[in-house]
């Protein structure tokens, strides 16, 4: 699911795949995978495992070819075993896959038409193999493939050999990212541009539902009507000589990128198979409280006021969100048997630290949610959840905000009664993200077009507000433009009066409940002259709407809907020629009152 690489040509395709595969480890995966044509056996052989590609580059080593796929993969169907790693074969082996994404029709597929098919993977893209198999037994190799993926509902980026054709290799896209590069030496396809450094020198972007066969010394591009379409090429322009931050200019852009990662790997680290990890004595302490009070301070904080909602939504279980520097001298009434959950990028927040002192001197229990296990607020706090963000270097927080959200829906999802699988929308999610990111293009231009003032304002309802604050502080830190997040109704009690001619107003609908309602208040700022942007998700969307992000499990949608909000600031930051990383007046870990 995480990086596909495909090589064919006159270099050695093995050192190209894991070469690329190597660039592509920052996505988060759990295994590891490739097949290359043997030209003395006259068959593509097949090497995967569990763990990282640096155990397949061993076992590898050896390896000569002309042509061959690979893949990371991170579990979604079926637990993290060599069986399941990429590649999948169909079921006389002739048709090898590999392939990023989620079939979500693939027992359907499996019930209509391959009821007599024996699998030896619990995936989803084994599917596809078998039935590009079944077609091809009395139609051509693309007509097969091209029916397949007309069968398909989900999100998917395949590539595709052939053992009967080794001269071959075919791709298809539909969401997630899948770009071709070319060079006098061959042909190489992959889900990254990273992986295209010092191998290709042009590269085409495929869009969705289009269709590549590719040969050494040519590259066909289709739609899935068989109808050729042109190819775009643009040159290749990547600096693999950045290690720190890989392919991207700052490390608050390498960070947003990371993030569908960050939240693979939250699962992984926190299930086992489909069974939680969670330690089931947090769980029984909370499940016993009367009330939870979240603390924490700026980004944590927001990530709080959306855990309220994951709580009180998913478990019923009433909670409050407080600012620590508030909590720590003014303590308010509580509840007779409270739970504190203290949310620590750093784990070493001051203000928190002294909520965490006068907490411990009534006995009440306590668990820290950060990003350093080792830290003081884990280590003086009842419980401690990681959030498994990694380092995070630029200053205003990104990856770890979001991870934060994981970790508490996790929390939440198993005192509920778990009426959805978590795991599986999880990593929708982490998927929807990659489909933003693949091109920051038109958000650069809507940025540059619409924040040219010194001031702007998001607004939302529900969750969408919560979310409104922290797209507003993301805003407000590194671009510097004052910015406001208010809950869309308040608009009209006060704060309309702000509005003036070009006033930028970002809306965030992800709440089919508070959809109509929000439009409403928009067209109230608009009606004074402000400019809308509004973000909302596919099944909300309305003509004109700016931002439309794929559908994902609803109560989910903060942990994508927040990450356009990131990439308008960091663009606007761009345009002003800001230090994005290291912005004025700013600390990434404040350890003083």
């Amino acid at each position: 699911m995480c990086g596909i690489v495909g090589y064919i040509g006159r270099s050695n395709a093995r050192e190209i795949i894991v070469t690329g595969l190597e660039r592509l480890e920052y996505r988060g995966y759990d295994s590891a995978g490739l097949t290359v044509f043997n030209d003395k056996k006259n068959t593509f052989d097949i090497f995967k495992d569990i763990g990282r590609v640096s155990i397949l580059k061993e076992t590898t080593k050896q390896v000569l070819s002309r042509v061959g796929i690979g893949h990371t993969r991170w579990a979604t169907h079926g637990k993290v075993t060599a069986l399941n790693a990429h590649p999948h074969t169909s079921s006389s082996g002739r048709f090898i896959i590999v392939h990023n994404g989620v079939i979500e029709n693939f027992q359907q597929l499996k019930d209509q038409y391959l009821k007599l098919a024996s699998f030896k993977s619990d995936t989803d893209t084994e599917v596809v193999a078998h039935l590009i198999e079944g077609f091809a037994s009395y139609m051509t190799v693309e007509n097969a493939i091209l029916t397949t993926l007309k069968l398909l509902h989900g999100s998917y980026a395949l590539l595709i050999v052939d053992q009967q054709d080794p001269d071959t290799i075919y791709a298809a896209k539909n969401k997630p990212p899948l770009l071709v590069g070319v060079s006098e030496d061959g042909v190489t396809i992959t889900s990254d541009v990273l992986a295209l450094a010092g191998v290709s020198k042009n590269y085409h972007v495929m869009e969705d539902k289009t269709f590549v066969v590719a040969k050494k010394d040519e590259v066909k591009l289709y739609n899935y009507d068989h109808e050729a379409l042109e190819l775009n090429w643009q040159k290749v322009n990547v600096d693999v000589t950045q290690t720190e931050k890989g392919n991207f200019d700052h490390f608050m852009l390498k960070e947003i990128n990371e993030q569908p990662g960050v939240i693979r790997r939250i699962i992984s680290e926190y299930f086992t198979g489909y069974k939680s990890n969670i330690d089931s004595r947090l769980l029984k302490t909370i499940k016993e409280s009367e009330r939870i009070y979240i603390l924490a301070a700026g980004t944590s904080m927001h990530a709080g006021l959306i855990g309220k909602y994951f709580f009180e939504k998913l478990a019923g279980k009433p909670v409050e969100v407080h600012i620590a520097s508030e909590f720590a001298y003014h303590m308010p009434l509580l509840v007779s048997k409270p739970f504190f959950i203290l949310i620590s990028q750093s784990g070493e927040t001051a203000d928190l630290r002294a909520c965490l002192l006068k907490l411990k001197q009534f006995k009440y229990q306590t668990l820290t949610v950060t990003n350093v296990i080792t830290s003081t607020l884990a280590r003086e706090a009842d419980f401690k959840l990681e959030i498994f963000a990694g380092p995070e270097i630029a200053v205003a927080s990104t990856k770890a905000y979001i991870a934060q959200m994981a970790v508490l829906a996790l929390i939440a999802y198993e005192l509920s009664a778990k009426l959805f699988d978590i795991k599986m929308e999880l990593a929708k999610v982490a998927q929807a993200i990659e489909n933003f990111l693949f091109d920051p293009t038109p958000i650069k231009a809507l940025v540059e077009k619409v924040f040219i003032k010194e001031h702007a304002f998001y607004i939302g309802r529900g969750m969408d507000y919560a979310l409104a604050l922290e797209g507003a502080l993301k805003l407000k830190e590194i671009s510097y433009i004052h910015t406001e997040g208010f809950a869309a109704g308040e608009l009209k009690h006060g704060t309309i009066a702000l509005i003036e001619e070009g006033t930028p107003v970002v809306a965030i609908i992800s709440e089919e409940e508070m959809n109509m309602n929000t439009r409403s208040n928009l067209h109230e700022v608009k009606s004074r002259g402000a400019v809308s942007i509004i973000i909302t998700m596919d099944s909300l969307k309305q003509k004109g709407d700016d931002i439309i992000l794929d559908d994902v499990y609803p109560i989910l949608a903060p942990l994508l809907m927040i990450v356009p909000t990131q990439m308008i600031a960091y663009f606007a930051a761009l345009d002003r020629g800001y230090d994005i990383d290291k912005p004025r007046n700013l600390a990434k870990s404040v350890t003083v009152e």
